[in-house]
């Protein structure tokens, strides 16, 4: 009989009151978090969430497990320091738009071309929350802020092309409403070897309400977006009628189920393809076509925690364990007096 205890959601709710405001999307990504915890058996001390600054920042202080808030980008740093020295760990990465994508975005790319075991849930609300509605690398061009009141002139980041860009093994879209879908994605990250990379849209209420209304609305929802399963055909739309076929150029076009059109014709989500399909489902978008969710790519790659592992193996079988009093006290030394 074995001695493992079922874990439960409770197990992963910390004490901590709750301190988002209501309604925010936050609320349904820690649901969904708490309740993937349990199924994936693993010890709860054997969990550890890290993040930086921001509203999605306080996740570890919710979380029943180990947990680092650390400061303004700088996640991806400490989660590869936990990883390297205790492979053993599931280590989590909260972060937003902001944290992750401005002062954070070279300490994410690097943690994605090392290919860490780490998750990274990215919750992407495309404003800067916490410091109280100004623009971030996500907000769309033209966007009236705090800090842009006559509208913002950047051209925003694509989160899911910015992982591709630095080589991503795991990268997956996913709507903090859509819980059974949510969980999914949460559970494949999980199950990858490598860095997963996951933008969760995820709405702000109070200083950016709406911005993803189009996908998390049940009325209008299915005709824009597009559930990508691996191995089946790209179809959507609320009477599952639409879908896409890659037309001449090795450019994808929508098209309309039915005369002479059939699911034949449709493309085929390949989560295992080419670096140029990922990066043409994270360029589509409006108004043109649905968005993607599910699962883009992943794909298998030597991960940076294995490798240091092993090569600090190679290194003691080749010249011993080496002894540190000797190290400190080799070379020159002096006295300070």
């Amino acid at each position: 009989m074995s001695d493992t205890v079922a874990l439960t959601k409770k197990d992963f709710t910390s004490d901590q009151e709750v301190r988002w405001c209501p309604g925010c999307g936050d609320y349904a990504i820690l649901n969904a978090v708490q309740q993937v915890f349990p199924t994936l058996g693993i010890p709860r001390e054997k969990f550890v969430v890290v993040s930086g600054i921001g509203c999605s920042s306080r996740f570890p202080y919710y979380m029943n497990t180990y947990g680092f808030h650390g400061i303004h980008g700088r996640a991806p740093a400490l989660a590869t320091g936990i990883k390297v020295s205790n492979p053993d760990l599931s280590v989590w990465i909260a972060t937003g738009d902001g944290d992750a994508l401005s002062i954070g975005g070279n300490h994410i790319i690097h943690l994605t071309r090392r290919n860490v075991d780490i998750n990274v849930l990215l919750f992407d609300n495309r404003i800067y929350g916490l410091t109280k509605g100004q623009y971030s690398p996500t907000s769309e061009f033209g966007k009236r802020t705090k800090s842009s009141p006559f509208g913002s002139v950047d051209r925003p980041f694509k989160p899911i092309a910015v992982a591709l860009g630095a080589s991503a093994t795991f990268v997956a879209r996913a709507v903090d409403v859509y819980a059974p879908h949510l969980k999914e994605v949460l559970k494949a990250a999980h199950d990858h070897k490598g860095t997963s990379f996951v933008q969760i849209y995820q709405n702000c209420n109070i200083f950016n309400d709406g911005a993803f209304e189009d996908y998390r609305d049940k009325a209008v929802r299915d005709d824009n977006v597009l559930a990508l399963k691996h191995g089946e055909p790209m179809i959507f739309g609320k009477n599952r009628d639409r879908g896409i076929r890659l037309a001449s150029c090795y450019e994808p076009e929508v098209v309309k189920l039915g005369n002479g059109v059939s699911e034949s014709d449709l493309m085929v989500h390949d989560e295992k393809g080419s670096h140029a399909y990922a990066f043409m489902l994270a360029h589509m978008g409006p108004p043109e076509f649905p968005v993607p969710i599910g699962v883009i790519r992943s794909v298998d790659e030597p991960s940076f925690e294995t490798a240091v592992k092993n090569q600090i193996a190679d290194i003691i079988d080749q010249k011993g364990a080496g002894d540190l009093q000797a190290l400190l006290h080799s070379g020159d030394v002096w006295e300070v007096k």
